[in-house]
């Protein structure tokens, strides 16, 4: 394990309910305050602005001399999260990839079960111009993974994305354990979100939908994560796709920007989206 990465879950709680059976409302606080811990105020960006796009909340990261978009999407499995939750690792990915960033504050589930949230993906990136990346990480990947399936999109950046609801995977038993993660919570994500939907269908599950033509891709995942084989078969069915796995890391990971291989893992597939935007 990557040793910045053990120490934060040697200072992860041993004792307490588990992540999986406290409240919705408890779990999101919970969420942002590891984010206010692990992933730091973030860099500095030429401008960043609250907006709304196509009536959903959005907030828009623009470096100087920006070349190209890339619409970001949170994770939280589809119940926690927001533009707060992401905003330090929006904030490098924008000055990194020299490209404007729209962070999307999608609906939540369970108020907003599916699809309210992935119809807010969609309705913000039909109204963006010029050349799109979508990105997104855990949840925000699987969300930003359909509407690179639905809509002309130059680029995909999937880190750790959920990408089928089977949850019968190798690393599903692999790392359901010591690892932040686990598949109890998994579960109780997907039943919020799907709230009796067919978790099978291509929009929830898009590792079962026809990938012909779907646009070139970068998809990253965590060594030590439940959602390792997901990213992984996604990436080997994808037409044009580049795997890459870093060692070491949990799920989580990428958002912890007070890491130093957060911070690199973030420059390298910053500097893939660069590349595609032109």
């Amino acid at each position: 394990m990557n040793e910045e990465i053990q120490r934060i879950l040697d200072a992860l709680p041993q004792d307490g309910p588990s992540a999986e059976e406290v409240p919705i409302e408890q779990a999101r606080m919970a969420h942002l305050t590891e984010t206010e811990v692990l992933a730091g105020e973030g860099v500095g960006v030429d401008h960043v602005a609250d907006a709304e796009i196509a009536g959903v909340p959005v907030r828009v990261y623009e470096p100087a001399g920006a070349r190209g978009t890339i619409a970001y999407l949170h994770g939280g499995g589809w119940v926690m999260g927001n533009r707060d939750s992401v905003d330090a690792v929006c904030r490098a990915l924008a000055n990194d990839a020299q490209a404007r960033v729209v962070s999307i504050d999608y609906r939540l589930a369970p108020e907003h079960p599916f699809p309210a949230g992935l119809d807010d993906a969609c309705s913000v990136v039909r109204a963006l111009e010029g050349p799109v990346a979508v990105a997104g990480d855990s949840a925000g990947g699987n969300l930003a993974a359909v509407v690179a399936l639905k809509l002309d999109v130059a680029f995909q950046l999937l880190i750790y994305p959920v990408t089928d609801a089977g949850l019968n995977t190798p690393s599903y038993g692999e790392f359901d354990g010591d690892f932040g993660l686990t598949a109890a919570s998994m579960r109780r994500f997907f039943g919020l979100y799907l709230d009796g939907a067919d978790g099978l269908h291509a929009d929830v599950s898009p590792l079962r939908a026809d990938l012909d033509g779907a646009p070139p891709a970068l998809v990253i995942t965590a060594s030590h994560d439940v959602l390792r084989d997901d990213g992984e078969a996604y990436a080997t069915a994808l037409p044009n796709a580049e795997l890459r796995r870093v060692e070491g890391t949990v799920h989580g990971f990428w958002r912890w920007q007070t890491t130093e291989i957060a911070r690199a893992t973030v420059r390298e597939a910053a500097e893939a989206v660069r590349q595609a935007l032109g």
